[in-house]
């Protein structure tokens, strides 16, 4: 600094929005024999060597930011830094400059700027809500107030997300530096402006005594941190304390924070003393206020590169849940209630989501937003695992139970980043006779009452989206009914706005938006439907098991004017929007696969859509919340997907697209994430890799097969298994042997497809070493890569550790998947592959009935969407008792369905029924609810 003449000037009403004072700093060592006056008037300051334009610590700031973004270019292609700076509308003067600084630097280094204006009369509430958005917005890394004094109150600062706060006004961060971890903590710049001066006039040094005089509160916390990190003593004083002369007197460095009574202050200091005054506002020129700037923006790259290694794969920081199991196990309940899950919260931040990027519903469970698959597009996917079974007892063989185990072992065991993708149960087996789908014993999702029971409530907006087009067809049918030819004005009720809907009148040809350029014969053509009442084939759903809604009539009432005819209820899972929310990819090939979805046929043969009915928009609201996955944990506190439930038998039974898309970018490259198949491989699997896989472009690395003895019995010609039955506590390896037909045929199946096979032995207490080792031995010698004992329902992930070993090993071997038919194929030869190589029929038998609906559906252009096979799920043939490996049948053919918003054609084999029924016994004759605690009990 060249000799001048200084003198000392209040802050001017200058309302910066930092706690800590303005960029303005003086250096000044003080010389006594050059002091002839009173106050700094005559002190000489000494100047380092500068050149022009800025310091050169800023310089080489900037220059590290530059390279650093500019790098970021050629790997992330469009990613950019943002900083965001409020400020007030009327802010003028010095805070001009301060914004002109910061952004031309801000544009030197490569960021952008957002700069958001406030009202001048704007409340701390108002500021707050500013803040909270800009902490959601993914797109801002560093966030600047810049606002008066008066609305920079510490509910205001702590505001700011600390990962934003390149200020570093936050406690969080002024706590971090407090506790030495500078490496995840923002200074101030102004303080580190300050040691930036020390460091060039070599005053860091050991057994050195620094003074920080003043009130500013953080930036005066900030240098203690960072000066006594230095070996230096550091020594805090306010402005009126008593012994304020004799801590000068014995200081080699005074750190002014805030204003306050100079005149006396050069007489104290000892010669060779250095006074940094970092509260003055009488300093020419932008040198120093350039450093600060160039550190800010140091902080905002910081914090960018931050938020780019979190995009990144990293090995989570999960906290897992301890396990303490008992012998002998108790019921599921009891377990899933004797373990206190983590707040969804905590789940979500572990797994590496955003705030902003979850809906909590409650304290363990949360919706997670679809915007998280555009941040993560650049994550490579994980390694994809999908559980299947062989053909199963009506009890179910564990397939649920094994993948929770398999997600909690990899994680919680192998400490390998995990989830577990499965399907919301439906209320039919919930309360019918399968119960629960949460998985048993320790390996379970919890709170298992929350996912077995309504969860957020998926199922039931598909029921209210199914059934609000039901409506609309037969409100459509009755009107076109009962109104004459004379159409106007339905066509002006129709057309309340004076332009036309492009759709609709794309599909009759007609290339007119103007209601008035109609011709009678188009307006009719546009205001009828004419769709044929016998060619209907939607139909109304429930999510409960009632039998007697299997074929009724409706339209009974007078005022329906004698528009009665005969319907019928599917269960909500069997429902067309469920298949779609299970398939799509967003919220807008959702709202387009609604619109393609056909509800019947009109008098002439063309396909009535729920377009046609103006229905689709409507059917997007109701579901735009279900489209989100639902996060929920396992007993050990490992992360599952649940979301959407098709059954595998009258649908395609598979969890969603999304939910395996979502889970597959956040667990990394080197993660895990494992999906379950509905009922056997022949049914679930075949599905999954012909209709999921096809719509997602996802390819799997493993199958697990599930297997028990007490399945394998079965097939091996021992009794049936039934609701009450209980497993033979005797060992017979003759029926063991036998049963594993069904095993050796399952993992044939999977071959089919290319992809290696790894079988999971559910072992039961009943089972015996010898009759586990025959099944491992026989599934080995069958082709699987491995075959592995499993121990989760008793011991939760360390029971299923080897399994996981195994399938870590089996998902680096060469993948050759491979789909088992062409689409372009007829679809009755597309029937007849699965059923002669999956099912192992000779051949199919179609009948005339089928047979007329698949001439239909190629006369309308749906002749090349895969098949979904309605068939039981108890056996490989279309007859529940037969068992083993049947041969020689004909696989009837019964009806042929279409869900052309989905996107597949669904043949009915057999008896197969889409409504289900309830047992002698159900479920519920065992649940109860205590009204005092409100606990339930008799749920499994």
């Amino acid at each position: 600094l060249e000799p001048q003449t200084h003198r000392r000037v209040g802050l001017r009403s200058n309302p910066l929005r930092h706690r800590t004072p303005p960029v303005r700093v003086l250096l000044q060592r003080h010389h006594p024999e050059e002091s002839r006056g009173g106050g700094l008037a005559a002190a000489v300051p000494t100047r380092p060597h500068t050149r022009a334009g800025h310091r050169p610590g800023t310089q080489q700031g900037v220059n590290r930011c530059t390279r650093c973004v500019m790098s970021w270019d050629h790997v992330f292609g469009a990613f950019k830094v943002n900083l965001s700076l409020t400020c007030l509308n009327t802010q003028a003067g010095e805070d001009d400059r301060f914004l002109a600084l910061n952004k031309e630097m801000a544009g030197e280094v490569g960021l952008n700027v957002l700069q958001i204006s406030l009202p001048a009369d704007c409340t701390e509430d108002e500021v707050t809500d500013e803040v909270l958005k800009l902490n959601e917005d993914p797109k801002v890394h560093g966030l600047v107030l810049h606002l008066p004094t008066a609305l920079l109150s510490g509910r205001v600062l702590n505001s700011i997300s600390p990962e934003k706060d390149v200020q570093g006004v936050t406690d969080v961060n002024l706590g971090k530096l407090v506790r030495g971890d500078l490496e995840d903590s923002f200074a101030p710049p102004i303080a580190r402006v300050v040691m930036e001066l020390l460091e060039q006039h070599g005053l860091l040094a050991e057994g050195k005594t620094a003074l920080i005089l003043g009130n500013s509160g953080a930036l005066e916390v900030a240098l203690q941190c960072l000066i006594q990190r230095r070996g230096m003593l550091v020594l805090t004083s306010g402005w009126k304390v008593a012994s304020l002369q004799k801590q000068v007197q014995q200081t080699d460095v005074v750190v002014l924070t805030s204003e306050g009574p100079l005149e006396f202050l050069p007489g104290w200091l000892r010669p060779g003393a250095v006074v940094i005054d970092c509260g003055s506002a009488h300093f020419s020129g932008n040198r120093v206020d350039s450093l600060a700037a160039a550190l800010r923006m140091q902080n905002v790259v910081r914090s960018a590169c931050r938020w780019l290694r979190q995009q990144r794969y990293r090995p989570w920081r999960l906290r897992s849940l301890t396990l303490q199991p008992l012998s002998p196990v108790p019921s599921d309940i009891e377990i899933s209630r004797s373990q206190s899950p983590k707040a969804i919260e905590l789940l979500a931040r572990e797994v590496g989501l955003l705030p902003d990027e979850i809906e909590a519903h409650g304290k363990t469970k949360a919706k997670v937003r679809l915007s998280l698959l555009d941040r993560l597009k650049e994550q490579p996917d994980g390694k994809y695992v999908l559980v299947a079974g062989i053909t199963p007892t009506p009890l179910g063989e564990g397939k649920s139970t094994v993948t929770v185990g398999l997600a909690q072992a990899l994680t919680a065991h192998l400490k390998l980043n995990s989830f577990a993708c499965l399907r919301q149960p439906s209320q039919g087996p919930t309360f019918g006779v399968k119960g629960g789908a949460a998985g048993g014993g320790y390996a379970q999702v919890i709170p298992m009452e929350e996912f077995n029971l309504h969860l957020t409530g998926d199922i039931h907006a598909i029921t209210a989206a199914n059934n609000l087009v039901a409506a609309a067809i037969d409100a459509r049918v009755l009107h076109e009914a009962t109104q004459s030819d004379k159409v106007c004005a339905r066509f002006e009720r129709l057309c309340s706005s004076r332009r036309l809907p492009p759709s609709p009148l794309q599909k009759l040809g007609i290339d007119k938006t103007e209601p008035g350029a109609l011709t009678p014969e188009e307006i009719r053509s546009f205001v009828r439907l004419d769709i044929d009442p016998s060619g209907i084939t939607w139909q109304r759903v429930v999510d409960t098991n009632d039998r007697f809604l299997r074929k009724i009539t409706i339209g009974q009432a007078s005022t329906e004017k004698g528009q009665a005819r005969q319907a019928q209820f599917d269960i909500a899972v069997a429902s067309e929007v469920m298949a779609i929310l299970a398939l799509t990819d967003g919220l807008r090939d959702m709202k387009e696969r609604f619109s393609r979805m056909v509800v019947g046929s009109s008098r002439t043969g063309r396909p009535v859509t729920a377009q046609d009915l103006g229905v689709s928009g409507a059917l997007a609201i109701l579901m735009k919340d279900a489209i989100k996955p639902t996060l929920m944990q396992t007993l050990e506190g490992t992360p599952v997907f649940v979301h959407a439930g098709p059954f595998a038998n009258i649908a395609h039974g598979n969890s969603s697209v999304l939910a395996d898309k979502l889970a597959l970018k956040l667990v990394g490259e080197e993660g895990f994430v494992v999906t379950e198949a509905g009922f056997g491989a022949d049914i679930g699997m075949e599905k999954f890799f012909n209709i999921k896989c096809r719509t997602s472009g996802l390819r799997p690395n493993v199958v697990v097969l599930v297997a028990t003895v007490r399945a394998l019995k079965m097939h091996g010609g021992g009794p049936k298994v039934a609701f009450f039955s209980r497993c033979s506590p005797w060992q017979n390896l003759q029926l063991v042997a036998d049963g594993c037909s069904n095993l050796r045929k399952q993992i044939e199946i999977a071959q089919l497809f290319g992809v290696p096979v790894v079988v999971a032995v559910n072992v039961f207490r009943t089972d015996t070493e010898a009759e586990i080792d025959l099944v491992c031995r026989i599934a080995r010698d069958s082709g699987a890569s491995d075959a592995v004992a499993c121990y989760h329902w008793s011991r939760g992930g360390r029971g299923c550790v080897e399994l996981a070993r195994a399938v870590r090993k089996a998902a680096q071997q060469p993948n050759h998947f491979r789909f088992l038919y062409d689409l372009q194929m007829p679809i009755v030869e597309k029937i007849r592959t699965i059923a002669q190589k999956v099912y192992g029929a000779d051949d199919v038998e179609v009948s005339q009935e089928a047979q007329a609906k698949i001439d239909n559906y190629n006369e309308q252009g749906f002749g090349n969407l895969p098949i979904c096979m309605a068939k039981t799920h108890l056996s490989l043939s279309h007859l529940p008792d037969w068992k083993g490996v049947p041969t020689g049948f004909l696989l009837p053919i019964r009806d042929v369905r279409a869900s052309i918003g989905a996107g597949f054609i669904y043949p009915l084999v057999g008896t197969m029924s889409t409504m289900p029924g309830l047992p002698t016994r159900p479920c519920f004759y065992d649940m109860d609810l205590d009204p005092d605690t409100e606990q339930i009990a008799g749920l499994f």
